[in-house]
């Protein structure tokens, strides 16, 4: 089983990047000569994926249901966490940034991720007592009811006390992308270091800016990570002033 998960997060890497490929191919020879980076900008961490794969392998251990990740990507769709990143041009191609997760965001996502995994739970539940020989109501009400009287609690808060962690750590987030620092952006490679501990952490990654959009596209000397959240392109949105 565990194989077969690890054959269908790897297909589903290979198509991510392949279309990332072709966007950054696109943007490499089309994209304006845009160098200033300065303003407000807003990337989503896309979490659906990560989700239902993770839900996926929790719930093939419910004896004699089967469960594919179609099933699982119908109920978990669009779950994405916010981060905001301030680049402050002070000199030519260098600059000041500051970057953070929004902790309510990555909250709204985290609920909204485990109440689409106990809608699915509820769902797989209901077939496997039916498959059982149970006779009494199956539907999300009576679901609902069945397991708060069994664990004392609802689905969802069963869920998040029992079930896999759906999304990496506020923590690691934070750890991976908050920071501030000086930039410098040259020959279409974004420089960043992280004032750290009184100490700095380097991260450099290559970037196209298009008109409103800053893509980062791969940290340059980085090892890839089971996370999906920490596969590229990230890209980011200015923020429009109110009068533009």
């Amino acid at each position: 089983m565990k194989k077969i998960i690890k054959n269908v997060v790897f297909t589903l890497l290979i198509l991510t990047l392949s279309a990332s490929t072709a966007l950054l191919t696109y943007l490499h020879f089309f994209a304006s000569d845009e160098k200033e980076l300065s303003g407000e900008w807003t990337a989503n961490l896309d979490m659906t994926q990560q989700a239902a794969v993770t839900a996926l392998c929790w719930l093939q251990d419910i004896e004699a249901v089967s469960i594919s990740l179609e099933d699982m990507e119908s109920y978990m769709q669009d779950l994405t966490i916010q981060v905001n990143l301030t680049l402050e041009q002070t000199a030519r191609s260098e600059g000041t940034f500051h970057c953070n997760v929004l902790p309510e965001s990555y909250d709204a996502c985290n609920q909204a991720a485990y109440e689409a995994f106990a809608m699915a739970f509820q769902e797989f539940l209901a077939q496997r007592l039916r498959m059982a020989g149970y006779t009494g109501s199956t539907d999300k009400e009576a679901m609902e009811a069945l397991v708060t009287e069994t664990f004392g609690m609802s689905t969802v808060s069963y869920l998040m006390s029992n079930g896999p962690a759906l999304l990496p750590s506020l923590e690691d987030l934070q750890a991976g992308y908050d920071g501030s620092g000086t930039y410098e952006a040259t020959e279409d490679i974004l420089t960043r270091q992280f004032d750290i501990d009184g100490g700095v952490v380097t991260k450099a990654e290559y970037y196209i800016r298009k008109d409103s959009n800053l893509i980062l596209s791969e940290e340059i000397g980085s090892t890839p990570s089971e996370l999906f959240s920490d596969y590229y392109p990230m890209i980011y949105t200015l923020k429009q002033s109110p009068n533009q």
